[in-house]
C-alpha cells in the first residue's frame, strides 16, 4: 500500500507533513459517517420502543433488551478493537463491522419476535462497535497534528450529535413509516460505506500474525465483567439493586470476571487490552473526563424525553422537535471549538464546557409541570455549547498527545469510558429520579390534608368537576393523587439536574491536573 507509510510516527513528528490527500480525506469521512450509524442506533430506538413492543407482541421488560442488548454487545465489543485493528488493519476491521452492522441491521428489520429482534440487535451493536474507535484511531495517526483542530471536531460532533439526535430521527421515522425502517434505513448507506472503505482506506498494513496470540482467556473475563457490569446498571434501578437475584447474581459474576480480567491482562504475552496506556497523566485524566463527559451526553438524552412523556405528555414525534435544539446547537459550535482549539489553552475551553454545562442543568433545577420548548431553549443551548466545548479538546489532549503506534489501543479504552460514564449516569439518574419522587410523595401527602386550605379547594373544586359523573367524591380524590404525583416527579427531575449540576461543577476543577500539550497544532513536534 503506496500511503502506509504517512501515519508513521516520523510523519508525525514531521513539520512538512502537513497536507491531506484528498482521498485520505474522502475515506476518512466515509468512516466518520460508520461511526455516526453505529452511535445512532444506540438511541434511535428509544422513542419508538413502545411501537416495537406492539409490533412484536412483547412485555414492556422484554422490549426494554432491544436497548440493552445492543449496550451490552458494544461495551464488551469497543476494547476489543484496538487489538482487531493492529491484526486485521483498518480496512479490513472496518469494512467488516460496516458489513456486518447492514446486515443484522436488515436482519432486525424482518424480526417478528422479540428474541429475535434481541439476538440481532447484539449482533448489531458488537459488528457495529468496531467502526467507533477506529475511527478516533485513524484521525489521531493518519493526519498531521496541525490539522487536529478540523478532525477534532468532526469526530467530536458526530459522537455527541448521534446520540442527541438519536431520539428525534427515530420518532420521525415511526412516525412517517414504521419501526421496521429505523433498521432497514442502515442498510442503503451501510453497503455504500463497506464499498468506499475497501476501495479507498490504505491507512495502515494488517499483522494477521497477531492472531496467533489472541487472548480468548482474556476476552472470556472481558465479556464477562463489562456485559454484567451494564446489566447490573441498566437493570438494578428499577428492581432495588442487589435485593433482585438476577442482578446480585449477576453483580458477583462481575466483581469476579473483573478480578480474572485485571490479573490477565497485567501478566498475558499478548492482552487482549493494554492497560498500561493509562500511565500517561493526559491519557488517563481525558478517560476520566471521558466517562464523566459521557454521564451528562446520555444523561440528558435520557432525562429530557423522559420528562416531556412523563409530565408533558409529549408524543415520540413532539419530543424529537424539542430535543432537535441541542443538536443544532452542537453542529453551530464545532467549528467555533475547531478554530479556538488552535489559539486557545485546551484545558481552558474543557473547564469552561463544562462550567457551561453546569449552567444549563442548574437553569433545569427550578423546573415545573409548565416547562415547555421555550423555557428548555436556554438550558439545551448551554448544553449543546458545554459539550462541545468539553469532549473536542478531551478527545485531542487525551488521544492526540499519545505516540501514533499506542494510539489504536488508547481509543478502545477512550470510547469505553464515554459508554461507560452513559451507563453509569443512566443509573444514577435513575435512582435519583425513583428515590426522590418516593420522598416527595410522602412528604406533599403529608401537607395535602383537610387542614391544608389550598388542598380542600381544590379537592371542592375537583368534586364540582365530576358532579354527575359517578362517585364525584372518589373520583376528584384520585385526580388529586395524580396531581401529587406528578408534582413528586417534577420535583425528582429538578433534584436530578441539581445534582448533575453539582457533579459538573467539581468535574471543573479535575482539569488542573492535566499538562498543558506543547504545540499540539503547531510544528507537529512531540506534544507529550
Amino acid at each position: 500500500m503506496a500511503n502506509a507509510t504517512t501515519a508513521s510516527p516520523a510523519m508525525m513528528a514531521n513539520p512538512a507533513s502537513e497536507h491531506i490527500a484528498p482521498k485520505r480525506l474522502f475515506a476518512f469521512i466515509i468512516m466518520v459517517f460508520g461511526m455516526f450509524m453505529s452511535i445512532l442506533d444506540i438511541q434511535i430506538v428509544s422513542a419508538s420502543l413502545s411501537e416495537i413492543q406492539a409490533g412484536l407482541s412483547a412485555s414492556s421488560s422484554e422490549v426494554s433488551w432491544v436497548q440493552t442488548a445492543y449496550l451490552i454487545a458494544e461495551v464488551i465489543a469497543i476494547p476489543l478493537s484496538g487489538f482487531l485493528s493492529r491484526a486485521f488493519g483498518t480496512r479490513l476491521l472496518f469494512a467488516i463491522s460496516a458489513a456486518g452492522f447492514t446486515v443484522s441491521s436488515l436482519l432486525c428489520g424482518f424480526a417478528t419476535t422479540i428474541e429475535e429482534m434481541i439476538l440481532w440487535r447484539a449482533l448489531q451493536g458488537f459488528l457495529g462497535a468496531g467502526m467507533i474507535p477506529t475511527v478516533f484511531a485513524s484521525a489521531y495517526t493518519v493526519f498531521p497534528r496541525s490539522k487536529f483542530n478540523i478532525v477534532g471536531p468532526i469526530i467530536g460532533l458526530v459522537a455527541t450529535l448521534a446520540p442527541t439526535i438519536g431520539p428525534t430521527v427515530g420518532g420521525y421515522i415511526t412516525d412517517l413509516m414504521s419501526w421496521n425502517w429505523l433498521f432497514f434505513i442502515n442498510v442503503v448507506p451501510g453497503i455504500g460505506i463497506t464499498l468506499g472503505v475497501w476501495a479507498l482506506v490504505d491507512f495502515d498494513e494488517p499483522h494477521f500474525e497477531l492472531l496467533d496470540r489472541f487472548d480468548w482467556w482474556g476476552l472470556i473475563f472481558m465479556a464477562g465483567f463489562l456485559g454484567t457490569l451494564e446489566y447490573v446498571l441498566e437493570e438494578g434501578p428499577q428492581y432495588e439493586w442487589l435485593q433482585d437475584t438476577s442482578v446480585a447474581f449477576c453483580a458477583g459474576i462481575c466483581a469476579v470476571s473483573a478480578i480474572a480480567f485485571f490479573v490477565r491482562v497485567f501478566t498475558a504475552a499478548e492482552p487482549i487490552v493494554n492497560l498500561r496506556t493509562f500511565s500517561d497523566r493526559n491519557f488517563a485524566v481525558g478517560c476520566t473526563l471521558q466517562f464523566c463527559i459521557g454521564i451528562g451526553l446520555y444523561g440528558l438524552t435520557y432525562i429530557y424525553p423522559r420528562y416531556l412523556a412523563e409530565v408533558r405528555g409529549y408524543s415520540a414525534l413532539m419530543i424529537g422537535e424539542t430535543m432537535f435544539v441541542s443538536g443544532v446547537t452542537m453542529f453551530l459550535a464545532a467549528p467555533l471549538v475547531g478554530r479556538l482549539m488552535a489559539k486557545v489553552d485546551m484545558r481552558y475551553m474543557v473547564a469552561f464546557g463544562l462550567i457551561v454545562f453546569a449552567l444549563g442543568s442548574y437553569q433545569m433545577t427550578w423546573i415545573t409541570r409548565d416547562y415547555d420548548f421555550y423555557e428548555l431553549l436556554i438550558p439545551q443551548i448551554l448544553r449543546g455549547v458545554g459539550m462541545m466545548f468539553a469532549m473536542v479538546p478531551t478527545n485531542n489532549i487525551a488521544l492526540g498527545t499519545l505516540p501514533p503506534e499506542r494510539v489504536k489501543n488508547a481509543s478502545g479504552l477512550f470510547n469505553l469510558m464515554r459508554n461507560l460514564g452513559g451507563a453509569v449516569g443512566l443509573a444514577v439518574i435513575n435512582t435519583v429520579l425513583n428515590d426522590r419522587t418516593d420522598l416527595h410523595i410522602t412528604r406533599l401527602q403529608e401537607r395535602v390534608t383537610w387542614g391544608n386550605a389550598t388542598a380542600t379547594e381544590t379537592l371542592t373544586m375537583l368534586q364540582q368537576k365530576f358532579q354527575g359523573l359517578g362517585d364525584s367524591t372518589l373520583m376528584a380524590m384520585k385526580q388529586l393523587s395524580q396531581i401529587v404525583h406528578r408534582q413528586a416527579t417534577v420535583m425528582s427531575f429538578g433534584d436530578a439536574f441539581f445534582v448533575l449540576t453539582l457533579f459538573y461543577l467539581g468535574l471543573s476543577l479535575l482539569v488542573t491536573l492535566l499538562k498543558k500539550p506543547a504545540s499540539p497544532f503547531g510544528a507537529g513536534g512531540d506534544a507529550h
